[in-house]
C-alpha cells in the first residue's frame, strides 16, 4: 500500500493553529503521516543573506521572514502531543546539524532528507546514525550525487526509500520525468517514491503509483492564495488525493490473469462452450 505523507512544510505560515487544522486534514483524508521543515537560520543562510531586503507579514528582511517561517521546540512539542492525539505519525526534514539533533528528544518514526540538502555529507551521517527509516528526495541531484547519498545510508545500515522530485516551486507537469522512478529502481535497487511539487491535480502522483512510486509526498494548504511560496505547488483537496491513489491501487490488481466473476455470464452468454468449460468457470 502507497504510504501517503502529508507535506505542510512551512505552509502553516507559523502559526500553530494553521498547522493542527492542516494535521487535522491530513489525518481525516487518510494520509499516512504529516511532515514538516525545520531550520536554524542563521546556520542555513548567511548573514549577508539574511540582512538583505524582503517584506514579508514579520518584517522587512530575510531574516524577519525565514524567522517568522521556523517554530519553536515548545511549539514541536505541541504538535508532537497534537499528533500522538490524533494517531498520525509526523516528522520532518532538517536542513542543518542542529536541527536534527533538536527534534531527536522527539522520537519520531520516520526521517526525511530535502533535496536541497542532498549533497550535506555531515548532515547525511547524522541522519543514517539514527537508523530511522528515510525518505531522500532527489530534485536536482545527478545520479552521482544521488550514489554518494545511498552509499552513506547503506555504509550506516539505515534503511531508505529515494524519491523522485523535481525542485521548482511549481514544477512544469512537462517536466515530471516519472520514468525515473523505474531508472531509480534498476539502479540503487531499493524503493522509489514520488515528492511533487506541480500545481492543483493529482494525476501525476496517481500516475506515479502506476508506475511503482512505493509513496507519495505533496504539500497540502489551507489556500493556495495564502502567503508563501511553496502554497502554489500544493494541494487543498488531500481527500481527492488519497482517494485517487487507492483507487488505482485497487485498478492496478496484482498482475494474476482471472476470469472474474462478473464475467462468467457473459461468457456463458456470448461463447459457445460445452458443460465442462461452464463448470470450469464456476
Amino acid at each position: 500500500m502507497t504510504f501517503i505523507t502529508a507535506e505542510i512544510g512551512i505552509n502553516h505560515n507559523g502559526d500553530l493553529k494553521i498547522a493542527k487544522k492542516l494535521i487535522k486534514i491530513a489525518k481525516d483524508t487518510g494520509c499516512d503521516a504529516v511532515k514538516f521543515q525545520k531550520r536554524t537560520v542563521e546556520k542555513v543562510y548567511s548573514k549577508d543573506m539574511l540582512d538583505s531586503p524582503r517584506d514579508s507579514p514579520w518584517g522587512t528582511t530575510q531574516r524577519d521572514q525565514k524567522n517568522g517561517l521556523e517554530f519553536t521546540l515548545k511549539q514541536y512539542e505541541l504538535i508532537d502531543k497534537y499528533c500522538k492525539k490524533l494517531k498520525i505519525p509526523w516528522f520532518a526534514s532538517c536542513w542543518d546539524i542542529q536541527s536534527q539533533i533538536e527534534l531527536g528528544k522527539f522520537n519520531t518514526k520516520y526521517n526525511k532528507i530535502a533535496s536541497a540538502m542532498l549533497t550535506h555529507e555531515k548532515l547525511l551521517r547524522t541522519v543514517a546514525e539514527e537508523k530511522k527509516y528515510t525518505f531522500i528526495s532527489t530534485g536536482m541531484s545527478t545520479l552521482s550525487e544521488i550514489s554518494k547519498a545511498v552509499s552513506i545510508f547503506k555504509k550506516y545500515k539505515c534503511n531508505f526509500e529515494l524519491m523522485h522530485s523535481h525542485s521548482a516551486y511549481p514544477m512544469p507537469a512537462e517536466e515530471a520525468n516519472l520514468k525515473v522512478i523505474n531508472t531509480l529502481q534498476k539502479k540503487f535497487n531499493c524503493k522509489v517514491g514520488y515528492s511533487g511539487h506541480e500545481t492543483g491535480s493529482y494525476l501525476l502522483c496517481v500516475t506515479a503509483v502506476l508506475l511503482g512510486a512505493s509513496s507519495i509526498e505533496r504539500h497540502i494548504t489551507l489556500d493556495r492564495s495564502m502567503y508563501g511560496s511553496d502554497q502554489p505547488a500544493s494541494i487543498q483537496d488531500s481527500d481527492d488525493l488519497v482517494d485517487g491513489i487507492r483507487k488505482m491501487e485497487v485498478m492496478v490488481g496484482d498482475g494474476t490473469k482471472v476470469v472474474y466473476d462478473s464475467e462468467i455470464p457473459i461468457a456463458a452468454k456470448l461463447r459457445k462452450v460445452n458443460d465442462t468449460m461452464i463448470k470450469r468457470y464456476n
